[in-house]
């Protein structure tokens, strides 16, 4: 008679293997149907067996319940890594649109930033995702030069197939001024936009990198330079156009003070905000979000989320 963990091995070998009913296997190998239940079920418990969902739109759902539990957030959506990160940002997109579509009760005003990833996000969004939403730009996005109509092409894509209105910032992310900022922001349609951002029932945003390929560079913002002396400062990226480091806190406040938009105190203070991150060179800003609750919900990939929980 062969020992239990030998058994269990030619249990799974005739199930997974060969298509066998756990009839068929009682019969072969002189048990119960309900012994070959078992150890199928000690056989997955042990290791012998080990099951992956390999399709690019699988959830890792105990990483998710990981997340959840460490870092007190709602809900966490963890999709698997591609081989080499080939895709990576393609496949968290696809989870945050396919979150988003989900999501009960449909937030009535929706407030959106802006940058690559979310671009994504929004070319992913299904037509009619909800009915009569008002997505609303919560970050200024008029480009400066090589990123023309980025923000508000984004917000108008997910307002469209939303079957809804959008509602644009007319204004620039970062002004050279903080006197030609506080006259923008005190213009009563600016000022009439950021009210409404304010007041938007859930955020979705993501974060840019602390170097020179962020978006804010592309856009004209900021110089390479720039975005290095930000680093100096400890800058490890930004959120909804605000440099933060390691703790979420503002590494250069006069730099902040010329951003317009909305404040980072109103991501903390939401009941749903949704932060979508991938890759391993956003590493050390997700987990800064994370960190200092500006999230309460994360979307991301299984690599980043793995991180995410070893390191914190």
């Amino acid at each position: 008679m062969m020992d239990e963990e030998l058994l269990a091995v030619r249990v799974a070998e005739l199930y997974y293997d060969e298509n066998k009913t756990q009839d068929e296997i009682g019969g072969l190998l002189g048990i119960s149907r309900w012994k070959a239940g078992r150890l199928l079920a000690e056989a997955r418990e042990r290791g012998i067996v080990r099951i992956e969902i390999v399709h690019p739109r699988a959830r890792r759902l105990t990483v998710e319940r990981q997340l959840r539990e460490r870092f007190g957030l709602v809900d966490a959506v963890v999709v698997p890594t591609p081989e080499g990160e080939l895709g990576v940002t393609a496949r968290v997109a696809q989870a945050a649109a396919d979150f988003l579509t989900s999501l009960r009760p449909v937030p009535r005003v929706l407030g959106v930033s802006w940058g690559r990833t979310l671009t994504e996000v929004a070319e992913r969004i299904p037509d009619g995702w909800a009915t009569g939403v008002t997505v609303v730009q919560i970050n200024g996005g008029v480009s400066l030069n090589r990123r023309p109509g980025t923000a508000a092409t984004l917000a108008s894509t997910i307002a469209h197939r939303g079957r809804g209105q959008v509602v644009l910032l007319p204004s620039p992310a970062i002004l050279e001024r903080l006197s030609t900022k506080q006259a923008i922001e005190s213009d009563r349609t600016v000022a009439a936009v950021l009210e409404r951002a304010a007041s938007a029932h859930a955020y979705l945003y993501s974060a840019g990198v602390g170097d020179e390929h962020s978006a804010l560079v592309e856009s004209g913002y900021l110089r390479a330079e720039d975005v290095e002396e930000l680093a100096r400062k400890g800058a490890i990226g930004d959120v909804v156009g605000r440099y933060i480091d390691a703790n979420g806190n503002i590494v250069d406040p006069a730099l902040d003070e010329r951003t317009l938009g909305l404040g980072l105190d109103h991501l903390r203070a939401a009941s749903t905000a949704i932060f979508v991150v991938a890759g391993q060179a956003k590493h050390d800003i997700a987990r800064a979000v994370v960190l200092s609750g500006l999230c309460t919900v994360l979307i991301t990939d299984e690599s980043t989320a793995r991180a995410l929980l070893e390191d914190s």
